[in-house]
């Protein structure tokens, strides 16, 4: 006879991490429509909250302090994956069916993923390491935490250091594009707002029909 798989159980703390993981969205989307002012009048504030490749981008072109990019956009990431990685951790492949169902990843982008996670975690982890997908699937996986906090630091610093890197290349260019945002940043927040607003719609329907 064939063993019967282990039936998953959730742990009391599990609707906690989806309550986060529904703040951060909204600070996401906050950051999404409000960008372009933030840009001009705190961008530390904006990395706090949203630290997407992006946004770190132009908050360097904006002139933020090492200090708060380094430190803020390093807290960012890191609380997003863990926040992710908790959902994996509660709710099992119910979370990777979210992803699907809500945020259009497609199940053949996510098994493909979910074969290559155990087999070089080690790699993914580091280098994908501002993604909601392998932070779920390192909950799933249930990778100890010792390992994750090891990979996720290495691939957070890793990030931000190639940022940088590039920010100073193209700093001229990174200089004269924030300049152009902050003298039309009301103009750049309509058109966010109005992005946010369709994307959240398309969302919603996606998930309401899946």
């Amino acid at each position: 006879m064939t063993e019967a798989a282990p039936v998953h159980t959730r742990p009391p703390w599990a609707p906690l991490t989806l309550a986060a993981f529904v703040g951060l969205v909204v600070c996401t989307n906050i950051a999404g429509a409000a960008w372009a002012r933030l840009l001009d009048s705190n961008p530390a504030t904006l990395l706090a909250l949203s630290s997407r490749n992006r946004y770190l981008v132009l908050a360097l072109g904006a002139d933020v302090s090492l200090p708060a990019y380094w430190i803020v956009g390093s807290l960012r990431i890191g609380l997003a994956f863990v926040v992710c990685h908790l959902i994996g951790r509660a709710y099992s492949d119910q979370a990777l069916h979210w992803f699907i169902k809500y945020l259009g990843v497609t199940p053949e982008a996510l098994e493909q993923f979910n074969r290559g996670f155990a087999r070089a975690e080690w790699v993914i982890i580091p280098f994908f390491a501002g993604s909601n997908i392998v932070a779920a699937l390192s909950g799933v996986h249930r990778t100890p935490w010792r390992r994750l906090a090891a990979l996720l630091t290495i691939g957070i610093l890793a990030r931000l250091a190639l940022i940088w890197w590039l920010a100073q290349i193209f700093e001229d260019q990174l200089a004269d594009f924030v300049a152009w945002v902050q003298k039309y940043s009301w103009w750049a927040v309509g058109i966010s707002v109005l992005l946010v607003l369709l994307v959240n719609v398309r969302n919603f329907r996606r998930g309401a029909t899946s």
